[in-house]
C-alpha cells in the first residue's frame, strides 16, 4: 500500500484489529522500502519503532535535533509518530522494520535477536510477534512449533518461553504489544 504522505510503498505484515486502516489501528507491524530522501508520514498518537534490515542505512533527524544513524547492526529506535522526522539515506535505498502503537491503549517493545544455535525469548506481551529477517528458525511455544523464513512472521498470544533454533546464523525481530493501564 502507498505511504501515508504518498512517497514509497509499506508492506503490511499484521495489524490490528483484523482489517482496521491507517487511522484506526491499535498496533500494526509492516516493512518498507525508502529509496529517497525527505520526510516520514506523521501519525498523531502514536508511538512508532523503527529497525534497518537492508542497505547501508540511514539519519533519522527528528524535530530538528542532530540526526541519529541506525544500520542494520544498530539497536530499534523508538520516537513519536507526530514528530517531524527527515530521513537521509547512506549510501541508498533501504528497507525498514516499522512497528507503531496507538499511544493511549498499547506500548511495544521491538528487539533484534540473532540467533546461531538456540535462544531463548521470553514473551511477556498481551501478544508478540516474532520476524524471520535473515536465515531460517524453528519457532517453539506452548502453542505449537512454526519454522518461520526470511520475511516470515508468528503472531501468538502464547506467553512464556519461546525456543528458538537455527542451524545457521539467522536474525529476527520481537515485537511484545503492551495494554496501557489507566492510572486513576
Amino acid at each position: 500500500m502507498s505511504w501515508k504522505n504518498g512517497g514509497g510503498e509499506t508492506t503490511e505484515i499484521a495489524i490490528s484489529p483484523a482489517g482496521a486502516g491507517l487511522d484506526d489501528f491499535d498496533w500494526r507491524v509492516s516493512t518498507a522500502r525508502v529509496a529517497s530522501d525527505g520526510p516520514f508520514s506523521r501519525f498523531p498518537g502514536i508511538e512508532r519503532t523503527l529497525a534497518v534490515l537492508e542497505g547501508a542505512g540511514l539519519h533519522l533527524s527528528i524535530d530538528g535535533r542532530a540526526p541519529i544513524l541506525l544500520t542494520s547492526g544498530t539497536e530499534p529506535f523508538a520516537f513519536a509518530g507526530d514528530a517531524h522526522v527527515e530521513a537521509a539515506l547512506v549510501g541508498g535505498e533501504i528497507i525498514d522494520l516499522n512497528v507503531m502503537t496507538r499511544r493511549r491503549r498499547l506500548s511495544h517493545r521491538l528487539n533484534l535477536i540473532e540467533i546461531a544455535g538456540s535462544a531463548k525469548l521470553e514473551a511477556t506481551g498481551a501478544e508478540t510477534l516474532l520476524y524471520c529477517a535473515e536465515g531460517e528458525m524453528l519457532v517453539q511455544t506452548l502453542a505449537g512449533l512454526a519454522v518461520l523464513g526470511r520475511s516470515d512472521a508468528l503472531l501468538s498470544s502464547s506467553k512464556g518461553a519461546w525456543h528458538l533454533q537455527a542451524e545457521a546464523r539467522a536474525v529476527a525481530y520481537s515485537v511484545e504489544f503492551f495494554a496501557v493501564s489507566s492510572a486513576k
